[in-house]
């Protein structure tokens, strides 16, 4: 264990001298208050390290002591259901130890070593085993069932495992290795945040994360395993998209990681989140969500290991065989912290200070998103999908992180102020956002044959919208044929009655790939029945039809009716059609 002493303080960066025995990502104690910190840099026997605490008040001549490991997070049952810092301390915990006003250098264990938890062996005496194989289970909540895997490394045959309740920490089984050395195995293991978790395979991303959220699964889907980034102005609605797709997202597992929001955003999430229902099990969505809290007041250097710790717990959960969604709000405010210490490091600044090696942090840390076979002999299938948000200041995507971002990511979901202010919820711009996974396969073969090509032409009617706006804006509206202005009109109704999602109706909130189908259908049809009558009719006449209210409302109807009213309105817009005709006619 290496000692040393305060050489230097400068904000969240203090310099310690005397540190011969010391490694780079060491975690260390600062001061008599023992402040926690990392060595990020190392000159001879000086060691450069970010604190992870407030340090006012420190000065030279402090000792420093390296605990000679590097940041690690605990990982084993009691993370689900619990609330973190950056560097993975339970912040109830010290709350209930030192009171609302947390005190420094406190140092608590992130998994409760008090509580029991009740142990099921899967495996028996006498069974050969290796890295990632379950050797038991723990029912954490109501929902997940953590799976007790053997640690990385490790290797051999199970000499003693007993059924029981233990701790964390307590000996659940033996492993003897083949030189015979035996290691005890524990509910708990612990891995470095800065090192991904191996697996056995990465799989193609082939399958979408079903979100419910017809803008994501229609026209822009992510894929299991897949990246996104949600780049936006304030007050756009980053954080509601991320909570929609905590609560409704295809995925058994989520992180959430507040890296550098506002306070309010955070009490937001943790006041929303335990009321919150989960639509699958009925119970609280707490029950399967791992929260990580690092707000805007919090010290800025924790912000950059908060992504870090909240990508290992979600790899952990990924490598058990579930499908876990992290949420990331915001990298932006990760990569601030980063231009922080860079800044007080001294090193030559990149575009608008952040520094030179912004790009490849953003992409060491997507690329541990992915569709994976877990280690272990059952070749399991795990998947963890990372969404980032971004918040690039006034909303300008030009900006260093935006692009380093843009780069990396598969899926762009872009947020428009202008959308937001018109009350269009989910604001997100149907024309500047992609989506580079090609889907159309899967759809086509799991919800309808005609998927793709009812989604072309309703991206192509978008496009042809946005052209002929300009020309109104220049002639006015009188200047078009009427095949342009029903054009105007179906891509109005598409915007309105299919993009346009209400957050907070019981029924709209979350849309079954069956009824967006069913919504795009109708939105066509009338769009192609009144094109082939177009000649006989007045387009004044066709937009006042009472049918395109009911239209309207379609995203209204429960799961179960959506059939029968599906049948109901196509028949209603034949006739209502027909009628029009006859009386033109007449």
């Amino acid at each position: 264990m290496s000692k040393g002493t305060i050489k230097k303080v400068s904000g969240p960066l203090v310099v310690a001298e005397g540190m011969h025995d010391a490694n780079m990502f060491d975690v260390v104690r600062v001061s008599r208050q023992r402040l926690i910190g990392e060595i990020i840099e190392m000159h001879g026997d000086q060691a450069s390290i970010q604190v992870y605490e407030e340090t006012a008040g420190l000065g030279p001549g402090e000792p420093v002591e390296s605990t000679g490991t590097p940041l690690s997070v605990e990982l084993g049952p009691g993370l689900i259901g619990g609330i973190f810092d950056g560097i993975q301390r339970p912040l109830v915990d010290i709350m209930n130890a030192t009171g609302t006003n947390l005190k420094r250098g406190v140092e608590i264990p992130a998994l409760n070593r008090d509580k029991k938890w009740h142990f099921v062996p899967s495996v028996s005496v006498g069974t050969e085993v290796e890295e990632g194989d379950i050797i038991g289970t723990v029912k954490e909540t109501d929902i997940v069932i953590q799976k007790i895997m053997v640690p990385v490394g490790a290797k051999g045959r199970i000499v003693s495992i007993t059924e029981g309740d233990y701790t964390v920490v307590d000996t659940v089984a033996v492993l003897e290795r083949e030189d015979g050395t035996k290691e005890n195995l524990t509910l708990m293991q612990k891995w470095p945040v800065r090192q991904g978790r191996p697996y056995k395979q990465k799989l193609s991303p082939d399958k979408p994360m079903i979100t419910g959220q017809r803008i994501i699964d229609t026209l822009f889907p992510i894929a299991k395993g897949g990246v996104a980034a949600i780049p936006g102005p304030f007050g756009s609605g980053k954080t509601v998209v991320q909570h929609q797709l905590a609560k409704w997202a295809e995925a058994d597992i989520v992180v959430y990681i507040g890296c550098g929001e506002r306070g309010n955003e955070m009490t937001d999430v943790l006041n929303e989140f335990p009321e919150l229902k989960d639509p699958k099990t009925g119970k609280s969505l707490m029950e399967r969500t791992v929260l990580i809290a690092n707000t805007s007041d919090m010290p800025v250097a924790a912000r950059e290991a908060s992504i870090y710790v909240g990508i290992t717990i979600a790899e952990y959960f990924r490598d058990m065989g579930y499908s876990v969604a992290l949420m990331a709000d915001s990298t932006s405010r990760w990569a601030e912290a980063l231009r922080e210490m860079s800044g007080r490091l001294e090193e030559m600044p990149g575009e608008e200070g952040y520094p030179a090696y912004l790009a490849s942090r953003l992409a060491q840390f997507y690329e541990r998103a992915g569709r994976v076979i877990s280690l272990g002999k059952d070749g399991r299938e795990g998947a963890l999908s990372a969404i980032g948000a971004v918040s690039p200041p006034g909303g300008d995507i030009s900006e260093p992180v935006s692009q380093a971002t843009l780069r990396i990511v598969k899926v762009f979901w872009s947020l428009d102020s202008n959308l937001a202010y018109r009350r269009h919820f989910p604001a997100i711009n149907w024309l500047t956002s992609y989506s580079l996974y090609d889907m159309g396969k899967w759809f086509n073969a799991n919800v309808s044959s005609k998927w793709s090509d009812l989604k072309a032409r309703m991206m192509k009617l978008l496009n042809d919208e946005a052209e002929l706006d300009e020309i109104v804006k220049l002639v006015g509206m009188d200047a078009l044929s009427a095949p342009d202005r029903l054009k105007l009109e179906a891509a109005r109704s598409i915007r309105e009655d299919y993009l346009h999602q209400d957050a907070f109706h019981e029924d709209d909130t979350y849309t079954s790939l069956e009824k967006q189908y069913l919504m795009m259908e109708l939105v066509l049809q009338f769009y192609d029945i009144s094109l082939e009558n177009l000649s006989n009719l007045s387009i004044d006449d066709l937009v006042k039809l009472p049918v395109r209210e009911r239209i309207g409302r379609f995203k209204y109807i429960k799961n179960d009716k959506i059939k029968q009213e599906y049948e109901e309105i196509l028949i209603q817009i034949r006739s209502e059609i027909q009628e029009l005709v006859q009386k033109e006619g007449a």
